[in-house]
């Protein structure tokens, strides 16, 4: 189990009593999980080696995708990775406008010293390790000159990094960056480094000092992210994770964006080869990989990520990854490493009142509560969890084991539709054809 400071401790259980996955501290209750968090690592050691790769974690509600999602981006960044985590959105984030996806995979862009929105951070690594080597070649960085120096040695670095493939406009709004830095001028740098990560509310004025006009388009978003990712490599970092979470929520937009959007995730796909270093993971339901209104209704994309399975057993190292259910054995391990985490004073009396017996009720009767399905439970078992051991350290005549009742309560959408049986998205098969084939830029 790992070391977690108190303030890890807070977040894990604040998160769990909201019905959240914590965004960090959970690899000290990961279990039942090993198998896929093994060929997890056998990717990121593919990313190490400057590979470019994709991976696809499919699961049903309550498999723990998010879950495993997560803690793949905490195994990156202490393997020395940036990684960025975006949740499809039909709001917020058309996942047809790659625009769109690089200006969400920038805003969360994080690294372990630096949670979100770190590019900043990583440009001034990367500056700071060019002016290092200089320094190390013999230059004087009291030199009035210096600055020249490095920004030629920038210049060099990125066009070398890119194979000069790095569209103008993002080679002169670096240059810039660095000038304005260099001045001391902060804010107007700060405006094109928000600029550089697809913001539309940039001032004029700012990227008039960069000479570029109007704001990164999809067509182009793709190659900005290269250039991106070779940054994020020459800053020191061993590449860059991209996490892609509930792809399922493609299957509700309207068919013409979800056309796109699949049509995106094939060009993602094919590209991924090209970015050395750089992991895509996509989380998606069975549901979205295996119904004609999802990929399995684009053969391009569908041949390529097909799932493979014989009898009951599919090969990790396949496209995509299969999540199981939880079963009665894991949710028990779960909660026992979570009573060990669980802040107390007094941890005779927590464990002693909070005892196995105890938990193995809970599971049997949360499990019962949902007709026996266990792979729907995990979220209401580790509110229901951590409920009970609020009560019992906050309350010293509590006693669980003779006052504790569950009733199935506030569940969400999801739940309640898996537990009835039904889909989770209601489509009409004989109104739409199969996704086209082709582009649709």
């Amino acid at each position: 189990m790992s070391t977690l400071t108190q303030k890890d401790v807070e977040h894990v259980f604040e998160s769990l009593r909201k019905g959240l996955v914590p965004e960090r501290g959970i690899d000290a209750f990961a279990v039942g999980i090993e198998k896929q968090r093994g060929e997890l690592h056998r990717q990121l050691d593919l990313a190490m080696s400057s590979e470019g790769t994709v991976k696809f974690l499919r699961g049903g509600y309550g498999c723990g995708k998010t879950f495993m999602a997560r803690l793949t981006l905490l195994d990156a960044q202490a393997r020395g990775f940036a990684t960025s985590f975006v949740v499809v959105s039909d709001n917020d984030l058309k996942f047809h406008r790659f625009d769109d996806v690089y200006r969400k995979v920038l805003a969360e862009l994080g690294t372990a010293s630096c949670s979100r929105g770190a590019l900043g951070d990583i440009l001034d690594r990367w500056i700071g390790r060019v002016e290092e080597s200089l320094v190390a070649a013999g230059e004087d960085d009291s030199d009035p000159a210096f600055d020249a120096k490095v920004q030629k040695r920038l210049d060099e670095d990125l066009a070398a990094m890119t194979g000069g493939q790095a569209p103008q406009d993002f080679v002169r709004v670096i240059q810039t960056i660095f000038e304005l830095k260099q001045k001391g001028d902060v804010a107007e740098a700060g405006a094109l480094i928000s600029w550089l990560c697809g913001s539309g509310n940039v001032a004029a004025s700012a990227k008039k000092a960069a000479g570029v006009k109007g704001d990164i388009a999809s067509r182009d978003a793709l190659d900005y992210l290269r250039g991106v990712l070779e940054i994020v490599k020459a800053a020191g970092y061993a590449g860059l994770i991209v996490v892609i979470d509930e792809a399922e929520t493609i299957l509700r937009m309207r068919s013409d964006s979800r056309h796109k959007s699949l049509n995106g995730i094939r060009q993602i796909a094919d590209a991924s080869g090209s970015y050395p270093g750089m992991l895509w993971v996509f989380t998606g339901t069975p549901e979205f990989f295996d119904t004609r209104h999802g990929v399995a209704g684009l053969a391009p994309l569908h041949d390529r990520i097909r799932f493979l399975k014989q009898g009951r057993f599919a090969s990790l190292r396949q496209a995509q990854l299969e999540l199981v259910p939880f079963d009665a054995d894991r949710l028990r391990s779960v909660a026992l490493r979570l009573r060990e985490l669980f802040p107390t004073s007094d941890r005779g009396r927590l464990d002693r009142k909070i005892s196995t017996p105890f938990v193995e009720r809970l599971v049997a009767e949360v499990t019962a509560g949902f007709k026996g399905d266990v792979g729907v439970v995990p979220r209401q078992f580790l509110r229901e969890f951590i409920t009970q051991l609020d009560l019992v350290e906050e309350h010293a005549e509590y006693e669980p084991m003779s006052e504790y009742g569950f009733q199935a309560k506030e569940l969400s959408p999801e739940e309640q539709h898996v537990l009835s049986g039904a889909s989770l998205v209601d489509l009409d098969d004989e109104a739409e054809g199969l996704v086209p084939t082709e582009d649709v830029w």
